[in-house]
């Protein structure tokens, strides 16, 4: 027995200097999370592949739960409680109706219509011809309006009389084969003044429309679904393209790692042309059979009272929305609902914990990923901060990874033999995810412009030939594996020898300011290197205290991250997804001369005092020196 026990000596002598002692501590930690992830990834590749078996699409999943319960609710809002036979009947009539019309599979046509029951029975019933629905951020106007209907290369546009106005007024600019079709409110199908004269009155086809499924239209499980527009903070939205495949891959992932169940309600004020709430939270009712409760604006105030009103069991929130609930005043409703759980992205962990206990929530899931990507995490186990996390167990099960890179342009970092570099543990780096063609939860499908597509992979990752998705964000990973969202690449930036994340300034600097909007980002000031921070604050009010702001600041931010320059903002411009914009602040910097809002500076002993035309001479001068 000699040997055995030698060869037994020599494998822990080779575990414990190869992976090392430590190893064995972090399997131990991470062990529950992992095999708790890999059962549901294991269930959802169950999903997926069946359904790719079956050929089936989104409308094909939808219709099974039409049969299995038709007097279900599937929407409900402040004015309509749908069931799942209306839903499914409104489908019908809007694929009879384009269809009749001489809309057939590979068309585009798109939907521009605020949350309501409508607005899924009609991409749901487009897709039941093959026609691929645009969803338009309802938010747009002028030439971003134009640009997302264009780009899309749509041949009708569906719009809300809500949006007669933003339509008009890009109307004449359209293509001359695009028909319009204008939807009214509580189903009006005369024709009024309130209409474009070309326009189609979408009602009145309805009115004598059969309810009955559609002649079939050779849909397939791969065929694309829908375009999702970015939000457009850095530049004009791009078309992300979303094929069923991945429509059912992204709702289904979410279910089961997050533990949803077919009887929990759900609430989201989202809109539905994003990805969160159109195919996360809707996906629950399309696929699983769950109802979902919808509002039409968000309302920070109304949030846990929409909640206990609907018997939500389940809130959505994403971006800034967990702050301005945060702010609001003490409720009734604080504590006074059924919510188990909260999720979304973009929960910061600066009030991660107060905003669980004020509202008695037990379980947030936070998850991260790009509409067009393919590198999707989630946070299930509650941690504060992470989006969601990498095994350090089994890391190829999950391929993704965070490779050093470039902060500023994030271009990958690449070693002697042309390849990229994974980062090392608490070493910030960009995350991506590998494709595989073929694979819903490992292809990209990209956006509808292929250029912009081709701006978004990286070759040669880890060996010669290979791809992956490149995210733009800058993540790092805890020793245990765990992911935290650092900032934009290009939002980092460096001042007084100390790299800056934005993301992190705007959170305390926020939180100090009493939850109020922020924007922080790098400025160039004369005679200096780098780029200092400037923050931008949304304070109509002039409610903020610049002195009790300087000193407080002081005691959660080094000097390095303190903003140099403060801008108190009389508006916010804000994306639909409740996102700051910060390029066109950026570009305006910080002249007086140029800029309405007041502007002040940061002195040396810390305090700070109004930026005037001449203290801004003498900056340029560098009389005044930071």
């Amino acid at each position: 027995m000699g040997w055995i026990f030698a060869v037994l000596v020599a494998l822990v002598a080779l575990l414990l200097t190869k992976p090392g002692w430590r190893w064995f501590y972090i399997a131990g930690a991470t062990a529950s999370r992992d095999l708790t992830a890999l059962w549901a990834y294991i269930k959802l590749l169950r999903y997926t592949k069946r359904h790719e078996r079956l050929n089936y699409t989104v409308a094909d999943v939808f219709e099974r739960n039409v049969r299995a319960h038709p007097d279900k609710v599937a929407v409900v809002s402040e004015t309509q409680r749908w069931t799942f036979r209306q839903v499914n009947e409104h489908a019908n009539k809007v694929a009879n109706v384009l269809q009749a019309q001489g809309y057939k599979k590979g068309d585009v046509v798109a939907l521009l219509l605020e949350n309501r029951a409508e607005y899924v029975a009609t991409w749901l019933g487009l897709s039941k011809i093959g026609v691929i629905t645009p969803l338009i951020n309802t938010n747009l106007r002028g030439p971003s309006l134009l640009h997302s209907i264009t780009v899309a290369h749509c041949t009708a546009l569906i719009y809300g009389e809500d949006f007669l106005e933003a339509v008009t007024e890009v109307a004449k600019d359209l293509p001359a084969n695009l028909t319009l079709f204008q939807f009214n409110n509580e189903n009006n199908n005369s024709q009024t003044e309130k209409n474009i004269p070309q326009a189609k009155n979408l009602n009145a086809l309805l009115s004598t429309a059969s309810y009955e499924k559609p002649n079939k239209s050779n849909v397939n499980h791969h065929d694309k679904l829908v375009y999702i527009y970015t939000s457009g903070t850095t530049g004009l939205p791009k078309a992300a393209v979303i094929s069923h495949s991945r429509y059912l891959f992204i709702a289904a992932g979410i279910h089961y790692t997050m533990g949803f169940q077919e009887e929990d309600i759900f609430y989201t004020p989202l809109p539905l042309y994003h990805t969160a709430g159109g195919i996360m939270c809707m996906g629950q009712s399309v696929l699983f059979g769950s109802t979902v409760s919808i509002r039409k604006k968000f309302s920070a105030s109304n949030y846990f009272a929409d909640c206990a009103k609907y018997n939500a069991t389940i809130g959505q929130y994403i971006g800034e929305m967990a702050r301005y609930i945060l702010a609001t005043k003490p409720s009734e409703y604080d504590q006074k609902h059924r919510v188990r759980l909260v999720f979304g992205n973009g929960l910061r962990p600066q009030i991660w914990p107060q905003f669980v206990q004020r509202f008695n929530i037990a379980k947030v899931g936070e998850f991260y990923g790009a509409t067009e990507g393919n590198a999707n995490i989630m946070n299930h186990d509650n941690t504060v901060g992470a989006i969601g996390f990498v095994s350090r167990i089994l890391p190829k099960i999950y391929p993704i990874s965070i490779i050093r890179a470039d902060p500023d342009t994030g271009e990958p970092i690449r070693d002697s033999n042309g390849l990229c570099q994974l980062c090392a543990p608490n070493e910030p780096g960009v995350f991506i995810g590998k494709i595989v063609k073929g694979n819903p939860s490992r292809e990209f499908l990209g956006y509808v412009d292929e250029k912009a597509s081709a701006k978004k992979i990286v070759k040669d990752v880890f060996k010669h030939g290979d791809m992956a998705f490149l995210s733009g964000d800058l993540l790092v990973a805890d020793e245990k594996g765990y992911l935290y969202f650092k900032d934009r690449t290009g939002d980092t930036f460096r001042w007084k020898g100390e790299n800056v994340s934005t993301s992190e300034v705007e959170a305390q600097v926020s939180n100090v300011a009493g939850y109020k909007d922020t924007v922080v980002y790098g400025v160039t000031i004369p005679h200096t290197e780098g780029r200092a921070g400037m923050a931008a604050i949304y304070d109509p009010e002039r409610e903020l205290d610049l002195d009790v702001f300087a000193a407080s600041l002081a005691k959660v931010l080094p000097a390095y991250a303190r903003p140099q320059i403060i801008r108190l903002l009389t508006k916010v411009d804000l994306t639909g997804t409740f996102k700051l914009r910060k390029v066109d602040l950026q570009k305006e910097g910080y002249d007086p001369n140029a800029i309405k809002d007041s502007l002040y500076y940061q002195t040396s002993k810390g305090r700070y005092e109004l930026l005037t035309p001449q203290v801004y001479d003498q900056v340029q001068r560098n009389e005044i020196r930071f």
